[in-house]
């Protein structure tokens, strides 16, 4: 029997040791955008960085319930995407990760203002424009009008017509509650969402349902982000988008690592992927119509712009705020979840 010399052995041995015991860089991402967007962003970060990319869809109120439950233990890395305000109120519980990216100053003020307001635990990653659309094709075959303001939605004609999603999953939904609080004051908002429970069908888990209900012709009306109701017709089906004539308020999509995750370097490398202008450019590709936070990135040519629009200005700071938000969703629970349809 022929032995190999020892220092042959060792020499071998030195070189499988690092090898074997080498872990695959891992990223365990929730994702609150469409699913065609969350897809091509995993992707993308995968091919470019070779990270394995653990990805799963959730709507922004249901990731923000799951970062509070897993907060002992978590097990996810960064959360992309979804309303900035459950991205304020994980923040402010000290859920997310402080990070202050060096491409800050490549980005809008509205997304640099996200970050400041959360201490830098989150940052504006795109802008959407929160409004109503109907499918002309069902509103016809009823013989009612197309709504143009917030107020039409009250017409008794559009009873079982309208679709809304509901505000304890949907970061949409909660956009839609401040909006209406700010443009009406508080007790005239629950009053007229009281009337408006007369006319909805069904309050959808996701934000994006009611758009897809509307251009399938589930529904003659939803409410939820231009973009949404935008990529509808992009598919082609048919669905009208407006904003409302009193004013609409909108999101500032965000992006938050998460405290204690337990690939912080990879996290940190999607951070910077994901803000860069080349890469907010692709969402095109995947009919993303929302404004990229990067000042350097193409904007699709059918996105909604803020400056083209009436507006409120959107408090962050206060309808971010936890204390807000619980206050207001329970009283939505209380006043008009329970009302019967």
């Amino acid at each position: 029997m022929k032995f190999k010399p020892l220092r042959h052995l060792i020499l071998s041995s030195l070189l499988v040791l690092p090898l074997a015991g080498h872990a695959a860089e891992r990223l365990n991402m929730l994702c609150a955008a469409d699913n065609d967007w969350c897809e091509l962003m995993r992707n993308s970060f995968e091919k470019e960085s070779r990270v394995e990319v653990s990805m799963v869809r959730k709507s922004a109120g249901e990731i923000y319930a799951q970062l509070r439950a897993e907060a002992n233990n978590p097990k996810t890395d960064i959360w992309w995407a979804g309303t900035g305000d459950p991205h304020l109120q994980a923040s402010a519980e000290g859920l997310t990760e402080m990070y202050k990216s060096p491409m800050l100053a490549k980005l809008h003020p509205w997304a640099q203002k996200q970050a400041e307001i959360s201490g830098y635990r989150t940052v504006g990653i795109y802008a959407g424009l929160l409004g109503i659309g109907y499918n002309p094709e069902v509103l016809k075959r009823k013989g009612v009008m197309a709504p143009k303001c917030w107020k039409d939605l009250l017409n008794p004609a559009y009873k079982g017509e309208v679709q809304l999603p509901n505000p304890n999953s949907s970061g949409t939904a909660y956009n839609m509650i401040a909006t209406l609080v700010q443009l009406q004051g508080e007790n005239e908002a629950f009053d007229f969402m009281k009337k408006l429970n007369d006319n909805v069908s069904q309050y959808t888990k996701s934000g994006s349902a009611p758009a897809k209900a509307a251009g399938r012709g589930e529904t003659g009306i939803g409410v939820t982000f231009q973009h949404d109701l935008l990529k509808e017709t992009l598919a082609g089906f048919p669905v009208e988008v407006i904003s409302p004539c009193e004013g609409t308020g909108y999101e500032v999509g965000s992006m938050s690592i998460v405290k204690g995750a337990k690939n912080m370097e990879s996290a940190k490398r999607f951070y910077e992927f994901a803000l860069r202008a080349d890469v907010q450019s692709l969402a095109a590709k995947a009919n993303a119509l929302q404004v990229p936070a990067n000042k350097e990135a193409s904007i699709p040519p059918r996105a909604p712009r803020l400056e083209s629009v009436k507006t409120i200005n959107y408090d962050s700071a206060k309808y971010g705020s936890n204390e807000t938000r619980r206050r207001l969703l329970k009283r939505w629970d209380d006043e008009i979840f329970s009302l019967p349809r």
